[in-house]
């Protein structure tokens, strides 16, 4: 049997009721994008991207390239819409963060010792999609959805020994709009285009021996300027194939999308510029049995593209200031990820799901000093998931996750402008959704 079928076009003859159903949505989804952006946002999953998007995809570590299972599908593969019909989605995940640092061997009075990252645990994410089949060929679709992003909020400033002032920490959030659709070319291949619609904010505190060290004069706009703003926009684009009635491949692309946060024009490189690096994957699913498929995706994310990202902060020391056109960043590197996951209908009402994710560590231990601010070190997740089918409309998903503890010991990691010594840096999570998806 297929691995998935293409759910039939509504009828020419579709009651004029059934269409004012549709138009309700509509305002109920840019209704859902303005509150999205009052929600505090902190993906630090993959890096600081999320590891999935769509609580039916997230039940299986993220998998969905090959396997689209609900609107959010638009997020991670946009030709995967052709297969799911007419619908609605609308999900909420709490997701709680634990990040903390060390600080050993410094020969700064008060700079050792332990710091807790937690002064915000809770995060409330909503993410929101809705596709439409036009006709046999033809679907078009609408996401809303948080891609990534990171929190820290320390109490007691790390850096406080050595000139920091107040509390410290950094917020970063991302929200994307990504109308799309999906065409196909025949029964076997579909292609798929989404336009990445992108609003960050990002704020920073308690950053002042950054803004002093190498430079003669402390520059403006480092830090403690309150929440700066940046739009900008990007495309994905997607295929999927059924090579055979129980194979299914697919692949995906996303451009760099270009930001910059004009009130840390002196923090982060190229005058406060802060774009979303570009990312590709391959997915395959399997039909194993009528009532089990078996799917798996990988990931790559380039981070070594934005140079606030990638950059290492020994130019700080050599006399490069923060904010200069190749100045210093965060020293992450690009990341493989790789997802597995495994689906079963239990019965007509319940399917049940389970994953694993494993990612390669983006931040070196020579960089950890300034990634006490964004310690995006977490690199396995285990995940499980349920959909409970309510009638032939209405289904209920929810799923849980949980990303292993992960140290990154520092390494030559704190300059002797500092005291020496080093900086650890640790996280884990536990990452709970539940979502609600309407066939129409």
């Amino acid at each position: 049997m297929p691995l998935l079928s293409l759910s039939s076009a509504p009828s020419p003859f579709t009651p004029a009721s059934s269409f004012r159903r549709p138009q309700r949505r509509h305002r109920l989804l840019i209704t859902a994008a303005l509150l999205a952006a009052s929600f505090g946002s902190a993906h630090a999953t993959n890096g600081y991207f999320a590891h999935g998007y769509g609580a039916q995809s997230l039940g299986i570590a993220g998998v969905a390239i090959a396997l689209p299972q609900d609107a959010l599908a638009i997020a991670s593969n946009p030709a995967g819409i052709a297969q799911l019909g007419s619908r609605f989605d609308a999900g909420l995940t709490l997701f709680r963060p634990e990040r903390s640092a060390t600080i050993r061997g410094n020969g700064v009075p008060g700079f050792n010792g332990e710091y807790s990252g937690d002064g915000k645990k809770n995060f409330w994410i909503p993410e929101l999609g809705y596709t439409r089949a036009i006709d046999p060929k033809l679907s078009v679709g609408l996401a809303i959805y948080g891609n990534g992003g990171m929190n820290t909020r320390y109490e007691r400033n790390p850096f406080g020994a050595i000139g920091g002032q107040g509390r410290a920490g950094v917020n970063l959030e991302q929200i994307f709009v990504s109308p799309a659709l999906a065409y196909k070319l025949d029964d076997q291949h579909t292609l798929g285009v989404a336009l990445n619609l992108v609003h960050q904010r990002f704020s920073a505190e308690g950053l002042q021996p950054f803004a002093q060290a190498g430079t003669s004069s402390a520059p403006q706009h480092v830090t403690n300027q309150g929440t700066s703003s940046s739009s900008g926009a990007g495309i994905r684009l997607g295929w999927l194939g059924q090579l055979t009635p129980d194979w299914q491949v697919g692949a995906s692309w996303s451009s760099k999308v270009n930001g910059s946060f004009d009130r840390y024009r002196g923090l982060f490189a190229e005058s406060g510029g802060f774009d979303i690096p570009a990312n590709w994957g391959l997915g395959v699913a399997w039909q194993a049995s009528p009532d089990v498929k078996i799917a798996a995706d990988y990931q790559r994310i380039l981070y070594s593209q934005v140079k606030s990202v990638a950059n290492p902060l020994s130019r700080l020391l050599a006399g490069q200031a923060l904010g200069t056109s190749d100045g210093p960043g965060f020293g992450w590197r690009d990341i493989n990820v790789v997802k597995l996951g495994v689906s079963w209908r239990q019965s007509q009402q319940l399917t049940l799901r389970a994953g694993y994710s494993h990612a390669d560590q983006p931040i070196p231990s020579d960089q950890t000093l300034f990634n006490i601010l964004a310690p995006g070190v977490v690199q396995d997740h285990l995940t499980a998931g349920f959909t409970w089918r309510i009638d032939a409309h209405g289904e209920v998903t929810g799923y849980y996750a949980h990303a292993l503890n992960k140290e990154v010991k520092g390494q030559g990691s704190i300059p002797s402008t500092f005291g020496g010594g080093e900086a650890d840096i640790r996280m884990k999570q536990n990452i709970f959704g539940v979502a609600y998806g309407w066939k129409f």
